[in-house]
């Protein structure tokens, strides 16, 4: 892994821890569908403004069909179904807890990403990934 790329992994990690802390204070008045709503209008403006400063809606409108419909797969499962599995465990639980077991979703990425695209890891790479498992099956059993 480059040091720029470790660089932007961290800068996704950080902000992702800090996230449920927010996400707990916001979703404390309201359900976890309608904040899982109003936070995707929030970050669809942002988008929005992104589009239009960068010139942006050719590139998406030239995205292919087959494209599109990973993409759909890819929202569905992570920006709804999982976003609001999310939302619903900060609700009712801690922003701790629920952030570790979310965590866990590189396990199973890293298991299919195997299956489908054929990667190899290396065994402390795969070392990694149990102890991952295991410190979220130890933070979840309290």
């Amino acid at each position: 892994m480059t040091l720029g790329l470790f660089a932007v992994s961290l800068f996704g990690a950080v902000c992702w821890g800090l996230a449920p802390i927010f996400g707990k204070l916001g979703l404390n008045t309201i359900n976890p569908l309608d904040g899982l709503a109003a936070r995707t209008i929030i970050t669809l403006a942002f988008l929005l403004l992104w589009l239009v400063v960068s010139n942006g809606f050719p590139r998406i409108l030239a995205v292919s069909s087959r494209d599109w419909f990973y993409l759909s797969l890819e929202a569905f499962l992570a920006t709804l179904a999982g976003d609001l599995a999310y939302y619903a465990a900060l609700k009712w639980g801690g922003a701790g807890v629920s952030a570790v077991v979310l965590s866990a979703s590189p396990v199973f990425t890293v298991w299919l990403s195997t299956v489908i695209f054929q990667e190899s890891f290396t065994i402390l790479q795969l070392i990694g990934v149990v102890m991952v498992a295991i410190g979220v099956l130890l933070v979840a059993s309290g």
